[in-house]
């Protein structure tokens, strides 16, 4: 008893102040849920979480550029063989409720964090089947507006995945994932039918932080 009482205070989610710039209701939520309800299906929703109410405060006062541009192009370890990310690109990103779990994924502007795509949740999938559907949404998305920009991803799976034009995976297809696996379908053909111009590059999240389309819930 005294063993799982340590466990799960161990576990407790820490507690963070989410700032909604553009949303449906813009302002600052003390939790994840009223936070997705402002911009869950917003064209170009701006948030971003913060670990004190002063600091999202703060930040909601501010110009939002000021805060999502910290995300990016300051790394938090000197490294030099990594260097600093390229602002102009997109970046991606899948959270999970569980692995598997629902899923959904999104992608945004590397500079400016604005969403330029999101998908889900889907009742069941994986981590890395999201991290691989936003690259290939990304691809798909830039070729269509004859853009090319480079694609960060913080998966090396989903990346090799995509070079490979292979999903290797455990999840089962049945009727709850059935859905994602007619995207995966698809996405499969789409990398096996048409090139594409953009790279396809890591986010070094130990030198640079979070992605900057990380969904803000760790």
């Amino acid at each position: 008893m005294i063993v799982n009482f340590v466990f799960k205070r161990m576990t407790m989610p820490v507690k963070k102040y989410y700032v909604v710039w553009r949303g449906l209701k813009p302002g600052v939520y003390d939790n994840w849920k009223d936070c997705e309800a402002q911009i869950r299906g917003v064209e170009g929703a701006v948030y971003k979480s913060f670990p004190a109410q002063e600091e999202a405060n703060l930040a909601y006062n501010g110009n939002w550029r000021d805060f999502i541009s910290r995300r990016v192009g300051n790394p938090r370890v000197g490294n030099p063989k990594v260097g600093n990310p390229v602002l102009e690109s997109i970046s991606v990103d899948a959270a999970c409720s569980g692995n598997p779990g629902i899923l959904e994924y999104r992608g945004v502007e590397t500079w400016s964090g604005k969403q330029l795509f999101h998908k889900g949740p889907f009742p069941l999938g994986t981590i890395n089947i999201g991290e691989f559907l936003a690259i290939v949404h990304a691809l798909a998305y830039l070729k269509k507006n004859h853009i090319s920009l480079p694609v960060y991803s913080d998966s090396r799976t989903a990346i090799k995945w995509v070079k490979d034009k292979a999903v290797k995976t455990k999840l089962p297809r049945n009727a709850k994932s059935e859905a994602l696996f007619e995207l995966l379908d698809r996405a499969l053909i789409w990398l096996k039918t048409y090139e594409y111009p953009n790279a396809v590059m890591k986010w070094e999240t130990e030198s640079w932080g979070e992605i900057p389309a990380d969904f803000g819930r760790k």
